[in-house]
């Protein structure tokens, strides 16, 4: 198995040189298309480690830690010049898993990877369980969608419903299909129920600013788009 290691390090030298040494190891070793975007990178390719600076442009390692902890349990080890005892602590307790002080041995570093992914790896792969779209979060566990700092917390129909047209790719969904999806015995079912559920996700996503993001498309069905 190829394991996938997730770089945030925006020294492009050090970036460089760990890549390099990672890849002779055969893993996979990727970084954010955007130090702005780096939960967008993440999720789009869904690594088995992260390695992480703290001193990163706009947002620090901590910030990213927190956001990647609240979707997802995946390893993250710290890569840092800071000597300070306080970084390590904050690292640790906001569930890094390991702090490696630059400068450091490329060996001491292969031997923590490979310690933290026979741990992680040891009973299957884990998967991160979210979707992302129109820079919000949906969490496929929880039953919520999160952008920013507003949550939804949706019903199950409604829930279904979106993840539902999410995964349709921006294509339209019938009516019928759906109502044929949502409740299993049709027959007491009609358009009507299916508006009005669809009425209620709209308003629950007016706060993260996506109620346009669910479309009617009239005497076809419903699809979620891309703003």
């Amino acid at each position: 198995m190829e394991f996938k290691i997730f770089v945030v390090e925006d020294d492009p030298a050090l970036y460089d040189a760990l890549k390099s040494g990672l890849e002779t190891w055969a893993f996979q070793v990727t970084q954010p298309d955007d130090f702005d975007e780096v939960m967008r990178s993440f999720l789009d390719q869904q690594p088995h480690l992260v390695i992480m600076d703290i001193t990163l442009p706009k947002f620090d390692g901590f910030h990213w830690c927190r956001e990647i902890r609240s979707v997802s349990e995946v390893p993250i080890i710290f890569l840092s010049s800071r000597d300070h005892p306080l970084d390590m602590v904050m690292a640790l307790n906001m569930g890094a898993d390991d702090f490696v002080q630059k400068p450091f041995h490329t060996n001491v570093l292969y031997a923590k990877i490979q310690a933290i992914l026979r741990r992680t790896y040891a009973y299957g792969e884990a998967q991160t369980d979210i979707l992302e779209w129109n820079s919000a979060l949906i969490d496929l566990k929880r039953g919520v969608i999160r952008k920013s700092d507003e949550e939804a917390d949706l019903t199950k129909n409604e829930f279904f419903l979106l993840i539902t047209l999410v995964k349709a790719n921006n294509a339209v969904i019938s009516s019928h299909d759906l109502i044929r999806k949502l409740w299993e015995d049709e027959q007491f079912v009609n358009d009507n129920t299916l508006t009005a559920n669809i009425t209620r996700l709209r308003q629950k996503l007016e706060p993260l600013g996506l109620s346009d993001a669910i479309v009617t498309k009239k005497g076809m069905g419903y699809m979620a788009v891309t703003l």
